[in-house]
């Protein structure tokens, strides 16, 4: 059960803060701003705080080193999202009547609900949460656009009086600890993806991420009408949904205007306008038109990086699940693709990305890269992909994407669209997409 709790509620209370990330830290500025003392706690805490502006010297405990057996004395525990809820650790201070709240669930408690759309997904909720804050802005009004995505909106550092419109991205993890809900939502994709946070249950990730639809305060859910999975599970959704297909229709040549490919980003933007709808805001297509313009997308969401000898080549690396990859490579269905795949595993089943390859035409070669690039092509080549697809050995990501180059050929596509995580090897994905610019420079 989920109890709603705000940061209001908080002070008198003896609070925690578990994790130290990006949310993390916002959420012990929103403890400082509200006078509270928290205890701080991390699974590897930084040994050296003095110089820090946030911990301002104060000690982190390590959770196996004290720090769960602190956080057993609070009554609220705020936790990081990326902390799992069925891990020990969370499921102890649970069974020991300890409150565990998210940061964003305690803002959205007493957030002017009206005024905030919600967007989940496992792929396009980024490129749609991008998509409806430029739109709005574009349409005059001042907007906070964050979450997951950007900046967490309870960091006192934001001037909340200044926004009249919150577009707010959530993650699955995030969903979990949210108690209530805004009266519009969005959902843009479900596939299977973190499944380790999720138990290793596809079905226990879905229902987590679709809980962000569906607390106390849900209307209307705006949804990719084509997405079968999302079809499956309507009844964990808000009372109303609103079903958005890619009908082409007359008057939307705004979508043009976003410089977005792919039909997938089409759909993206329709549920944006879909939402802005249900949430009172008037556009006609022509506003929607002067309100696209200008619209720079998201780094690594099918960013073009430039184009060497005629072949294009394009940065996909937030795609990190099959969904996503499917997505890039059917944007270039009458091009030769050149697709550079593999990262840290996530246990995703791979077989969908088969799925989605079968029905190829053009010529698509894969170029596997470390740690499970080949198991990808593994499960792929096994499932059966037809006679347009066909793969490689497995390299470092500057020597494939030098090979990949020498077979696209002009007019062809070497699309770094992974479908794995940038774990490991590189610090995030945007590291990984600067050695991959660098690997394209280098030629």
């Amino acid at each position: 059960m989920r109890l709603p709790i705000s940061w209001s509620d908080l002070p008198g209370r003896r609070v925690g803060i578990y994790g130290f990330g990006v949310e993390g830290r916002a959420n012990l500025r929103a403890a400082d701003a509200r006078g509270l003392d928290p205890v701080l706690v991390d699974d590897r805490p930084a040994t050296d705080t003095a110089d820090d502006p946030d911990v301002a010297g104060r000690p982190i405990l390590a959770t196996a080193d004290g720090g769960l057996d602190a956080l057993l004395t609070c009554d609220v525990v705020i936790k990081s999202p990326g902390i799992s809820r069925y891990g020990p650790p969370i499921q102890q201070l649970r069974a020991n009547g300890v409150t565990v709240a998210g940061g964003l669930g305690l803002w959205l408690q007493e957030a002017d609900l009206d005024k905030v759309l919600v967007i989940t997904g496992t792929k396009g909720k980024s490129t749609t949460t991008s998509i409806a804050g430029h739109l709005l802005t574009g349409l005059g009004y001042r907007v906070f656009i964050g979450g997951n995505l950007g900046f967490p909106p309870q960091d006192p550092a934001i001037d909340h009086s200044t926004y009249a419109r919150w577009v707010i991205e959530v993650s699955s993890y995030q969903a979990t600890d949210l108690t209530c809900t805004p009266p519009v939502t969005a959902v843009t994709s479900l596939s299977e993806d973190h499944l380790p946070w999720h138990r290793n249950r596809p079905e226990t990730y879905y229902r987590d991420k679709l809980s962000a639809t569906s607390q106390p305060g849900a209307a209307l859910t705006v949804i990719n009408g084509e997405d079968p999975i999302i079809l499956a599970h309507l009844d964990q959704l808000a009372p109303a949904v609103h079903y958005v297909h890619d009908t082409n229709r007359p008057g939307a040549a705004w979508i043009d205007v976003l410089g977005l490919p792919g039909r997938h980003n089409r759909i993206n933007a329709l549920i944006a306008q879909q939402c802005l709808v249900a949430m009172g805001v008037p556009a006609s297509d022509e506003d929607l038109a002067v309100a696209a313009r200008g619209f720079a997308g998201l780094p690594s969401r099918m960013q073009t990086i430039g184009e060497v000898g005629g072949v294009t080549f394009i940065d996909d690396g937030l795609s990190t699940n099959v969904l996503g990859t499917r997505a890039a490579v059917d944007s270039f269905p009458d091009r030769r693709v050149a697709l550079l795949v593999g990262g840290f595993s996530r246990d995703i089943d791979y077989r969908g990305l088969a799925d989605g390859l079968r029905r190829r035409v053009t010529p698509l070669r894969l170029f596997p890269l470390h740690d499970n690039g080949p198991e990808i092509v593994r499960v792929v080549t096994k499932e059966g992909t037809g006679p347009a697809v066909d793969a490689v050995g497995v390299d470092e990501l500057e020597a494939q994407v030098r090979a990949a180059y020498e077979w696209a050929g002009p007019g062809g596509v070497v699309l770094l669209s992974p479908a794995a995580a940038s774990f490991g090897r590189y610090r995030d994905y945007r590291e990984r997409g600067a050695a991959f610019t660098a690997a394209v420079q280098a030629l």
